[in-house]
């Protein structure tokens, strides 16, 4: 009996034991039923669960069946740890060297920004300018610790063993402060309370001429993404680090299996930053910076 829009084997196929799905294979009638574009076979191999994926193709199912994009579940597991699952793949499935740069720039970021909590954390990564030009940009005004803390009325007590980080604006709620790093390959716009850094007029303005990857982490509704290209908002409401869906395209799917649940690491990767770690998210940033007072989800950047 189908679970949600999935069929029972979709779902044994990621969640239960290899002997669970070799019994429900035997009895299917298609063992390659397809479900929201994809069969069990492929969601076996997107879940890593390549036990899984071994015993639905010893039942008889596609490996190289197209599907999502174009990403049969064969050429998704040329991306993967297990290249090899499914043996010599056909020719012409070979990963684009585009899509084999992706790949070593996931497996890096993985590493690099591990960050484990980041509710309520805006973020833009920009590609190709670094902050002081982005800060050009926004017309922002760089400030120093001192001149925040005056600005706020706020006085710094640090705990003992205060690492530098956030905690020295506790209660901050500023929608017009923002954090501005560089990293290889781009900037990266911060704020840990709140969404700016992903409004439209931010993406638009930074993208001009290159490309930016949004993300807002909702604490109500999960992970929001946007997409900004040559200072126009080209997509969002998007899912970063969620599930693939039949309706993406083919560098989407690609970058979905690779940062699954690592919504951070594939708004950089995204866009192909490549932070030493995890600072431009976490902070403290290179540099604080208060925007001007404008309306920053208006349709045009004039």
């Amino acid at each position: 009996m189908p679970l949600g829009h999935d069929s029972a084997l979709h779902v044994a196929a990621q969640h239960s034991s290899p002997a669970v799905v070799a019994a429900m294979a035997a009895a299917a009638a298609d063992v390659d039923v397809m479900s929201d574009g994809r069969s069990p076979l492929w969601l076996a191999v997107y879940s890593r669960r390549h036990d899984n994926a071994r015993v639905l193709a010893a039942a008889g199912a596609d490996p190289w069946q197209s599907m999502m994009a174009g990403w049969s579940p064969g050429r998704l597991s040329l991306a993967g740890p297990e290249p090899d699952l499914f043996g010599t793949a056909p020719a012409g499935v070979e990963l684009a060297p585009a899509e084999r740069d992706a790949v070593v720039l996931a497996g890096e970021l993985g590493e690099r920004l591990q960050v484990h909590y980041y509710d309520g954390t805006g973020l833009l990564c920009v590609a190709g300018i670094d902050a002081s030009e982005a800060i050009r940009r926004l017309d922002g005004t760089p400030m120093t610790e001192d001149e925040l803390l005056a600005h706020y009325d706020v006085d710094k007590d640090p705990e003992p063993g205060d690492d530098g980080d956030w905690g020295w604006l506790p209660e901050m709620d500023d929608l017009l402060l923002v954090g501005v790093t560089d990293v290889p390959g781009g900037c990266v716009i911060t704020q840990p309370w709140g969404y700016q850094p992903q409004t439209p007029l931010v993406g638009r303005l930074l993208s001009a001429g290159t490309v930016a990857y949004g993300l807002y982490a909702n604490p109500k509704s999960g992970n929001q993404g946007s997409i900004h290209r040559d200072g126009q908002t080209i997509g969002w409401d998007l899912h970063p680090g969620g599930a693939a869906w039949s309706t993406d395209t083919s560098q989407v799917v690609l970058l979905s299996y690779l940062y699954r649940l690592q919504a951070p690491a594939y708004t950089c990767g995204f866009v192909g930053l490549r932070p030493a770690d995890a600072r431009c998210i976490t902070g403290p940033p290179d540099q604080w910076v208060l925007l001007p007072e404008r309306d920053y989800w208006a349709s045009t950047t004039a």
